[in-house]
């Protein structure tokens, strides 16, 4: 089966709306062993609408639509798909009910308008909606299945999984179950390099790497008749990607590199200070947006300018006058400071020049350096990084709790 999502909304041709629907469809009909190969975005229109159904059901057996199927005037998805299949809109009686009830349970009056929400391409299967006021359809015509979803993720989600998968299962011979393995610390052409008799020799199961800011992923995919074939299909694959990677391999599945820090300080129970220059508070940032990190960061201080680093943390004020901000010995002495005024187990720094502007030949926009101070030592990592400002800020953020990462585990 060959699929097509076609999702619908002005609000996500003017970019005022990330399109997350499609990125979850496409991950879930993969689960599915059904391949999307294109992915269409259109606009409120309805002849526009109309014409994007024509060229999705040229290509594909499915197609899967989000959003307009609420209840203003510009909400045209079933309107357009029952011209397009030359039916007619006609009341479902359960999603009327369903409508006013929603309505009374919330307090507030249901307007004229939402009446449409209940009206369905005649012949077509009600998806209710548990979460919205929107319910969902489908309908199976000469061949073709078309699958309407409402736009809200927190709607189309949970519908899809609970209503529209199972629904699908019937017309696949398998699945697909992936496994993704996150790399740092070794470059996506060196890896390729690694393993590139392995790349070139896949067949099933499939290995695909991707680069993202200072990290790399390798996604394993099997297509078998259930998860536990698939299993047996990927595990000496993997076990080959640890056996020449396993240095730079540290996690599994969606972790992150933070989440990873976090985890392995809570299970050592031990506090975390962060003393940033250059990173302005991302790292800090970054730390904090992983749940439960309140069990071991203490604190962050953005120490920008020299007097911060000598008031703040207790840098000297000859280590600046010598070597300057961005140097080993302030790094250093940074992360030495926040650990012992923080009263932190560990203590970690960024200084470095972000550019665009700052550097100079001995000392090049790019350069950073990353001080940790644990266990009585101080490490002090230099970086030569590539890229604008941001590139630059966030692969130091990368590098740091990669390096975090490996201090704490190696202790």
């Amino acid at each position: 089966m060959v699929a097509e999502i076609l999702s619908i909304g002005t609000e996500l041709l003017l970019g005022d709306i990330v399109n997350t629907n499609a990125q979850f469809l496409s991950k879930e009909l993969a689960k599915l062993g059904i391949n999307v190969y294109v992915e269409t975005t259109v606009g409120d229109n309805a002849g526009r609408l109309l014409e994007a159904y024509k060229n999705a059901f040229a290509r594909a057996d499915l197609v899967i639509t989000t959003g307009g199927l609420g209840p203003t005037a510009d909400d045209l998805t079933k309107e357009v798909a029952a011209k397009y299949f030359g039916r007619a809109l006609v009341e479902d009686a359960s999603s009327m009910a369903a409508l006013k009830a929603r309505f009374a349970k919330m307090g507030g009056r249901m307007t004229a308008n939402n009446n449409k929400q209940a009206f369905i391409p005649e012949g077509a299967v009600v998806i209710p909606n548990a979460n919205g006021t929107a319910p969902g359809c489908m309908i199976e015509a000469d061949g073709k299945i078309l699958v309407m979803l409402p736009g809200p993720p927190n709607e189309c989600e949970p519908m899809f999984a609970d209503e529209i998968a199972p629904r699908l299962r019937q017309f696949t011979n398998g699945m697909f179950v992936s496994r993704t393995l996150r790399l740092c610390g070794i470059g996506e052409s060196t890896m390729e390099t690694e393993i590139k008799d392995i790349l070139d020799a896949q067949t099933n199961p499939t290995v695909a790497p991707y680069a993202k800011t200072g990290e790399v992923t390798l996604r394993i995919t099997a297509k078998a008749k259930n998860e536990a074939e698939a299993e047996m299909l990927m595990t000496p694959v993997a076990e080959e990607l640890y056996r020449r990677l396993g240095q730079f391999i540290y996690a599994e599945g969606e972790a992150s590199l933070a989440e990873m820090a976090v985890t392995l300080l809570a299970a050592r129970q031990l506090t975390l200070a962060c003393a940033e220059s250059c990173t302005g508070g991302m790292l800090t940032s970054a730390i904090t947006d992983v749940a439960g990190a309140s069990a071991v960061l203490l604190e962050g201080a953005v120490t920008y300018a020299n007097e911060a680093k000598v008031n703040r943390l207790g840098v000297r004020p000859e280590t600046l006058a010598k070597h300057g901000a961005v140097s080993r010995e302030t790094a250093a002495e940074m992360a030495e400071g926040i650990a012992k005024t923080a009263k932190a187990d560990v203590g970690i720094s960024t200084t470095g020049i972000a550019g665009p502007g700052g550097g100079t030949v001995d000392k090049p926009v790019g350069l950073v350096y990353i001080g940790l101070s644990y266990q009585g030592k101080t490490d002090v990592l230099e970086l030569n990084l590539s890229g604008n400002r941001q590139k630059v800020r966030e692969r130091t953020v990368v590098c740091a709790l990669d390096m975090l990462r490996k201090a704490v585990l190696d202790a």
